[in-house]
């Protein structure tokens, strides 16, 4: 009666499961899976040439997948089972990479395979999000958001993608506003200290004005380093990480994530096989 008790409870597991599962689309051996209808047939076949060529050259596999509708999962949860059940880049490798849009619920992601998690971490994912992709996405231009964020991706994987929140227009309002401070308090003093002899205000305020200049160039000079230093070790610590989990993740479950198109045919797109394991990032619009 225990073992009967065992053995049904075992199928309605098995089958809560199974309709619990996303209905994924067909891959079709395409590297662009259009199922949103976002791109004309031009738009679609210069994709596919440039994910087709990078793959010749490097092996990474780059799939794009626009979807209809992510049924109610996150995106992050669907994209990486996604990956797994195409099994998009080689098994060896895990290096394969898919861009995601879902413009019914307005999401976006990045999902990286294991063996590009080095290379393309997390805070870079995010990065080509939000500079790259989010951008044109918010006028409703979903070809060129797709097409500078595939740029930025294979510019990453070749170690050339330059972050955009490296650039002096995302460093903290505080590093700015503190030296501009310290040239205020500098006029202040200097005109406090001339009163009572109207000769010595104008050497006064020259005097402090070079000084106030120079004094804003070495802290604007040493707060840059300081907050690059910090961005440097901060990325490369997640790049490291991340990449080093995932390898000890993936060995420990390899056999058992190989895609159900495991083998590509057709079009030039082969291999396959690759593992993902939640590495990327996510965005809205």
């Amino acid at each position: 009666m225990k073992l009967l008790k065992s053995i049904v409870l075992l199928v309605l597991f098995a089958i809560t499961i199974l309709f619990s599962a996303p209905k994924f689309p067909e891959q079709n051996n395409s590297r662009v899976v259009d199922n949103a209808g976002l791109f004309n047939a031009y738009q679609r076949i210069d994709l596919e040439k440039r994910l087709a060529a990078h793959e010749t050259n490097t092996s990474n596999q780059v799939v794009v997948v626009t979807l209809n509708s992510l049924e109610g999962y996150d995106i992050a949860d669907y994209g990486y089972q996604l990956g797994r059940h195409w099994g998009i880049g080689q098994k060896d490798k895990n290096n394969g990479v898919l861009l995601i849009v879902a413009p019914n619920e307005r999401k976006v992601r990045i999902e990286v395979g294991y063996g590009l998690e080095g290379v393309l971490p997390d805070a870079t994912a995010n990065s080509i999000i939000q500079y790259e992709i989010l951008p044109f996405f918010k006028t409703g231009n979903y070809y060129d958001g797709v097409n500078s964020g595939i740029k930025s991706i294979l510019e990453a994987i070749k170690g050339e993608y330059k972050p955009a929140s490296s650039d002096n227009k995302d460093l903290p309002m505080g590093l700015l506003l503190f030296p501009l401070l310290f040239i205020a308090l500098m006029f202040i003093g200097a005109i406090s200290n001339a009163q009572g002899s109207k000769k010595r205000i104008v050497p006064a305020v020259v005097s402090g004005g070079i000084a106030g200049v120079v004094s804003w160039m070495m802290f604007f000079i040493l707060g840059l380093s300081v907050f690059l230093t910090i961005a440097v070790f901060l990325l490369t610590l997640l790049g490291s990480s991340s990449s080093g989990n995932g390898s000890n993740y993936y060995s420990s479950g390899s056999d058992s994530s190989s895609s159900d198109f495991g083998g590509f045919s057709g079009g030039g797109f082969s291999g396959g096989g690759g593992s993902f394991g939640g590495g990327g990032a996510s965005g809205s619009w």
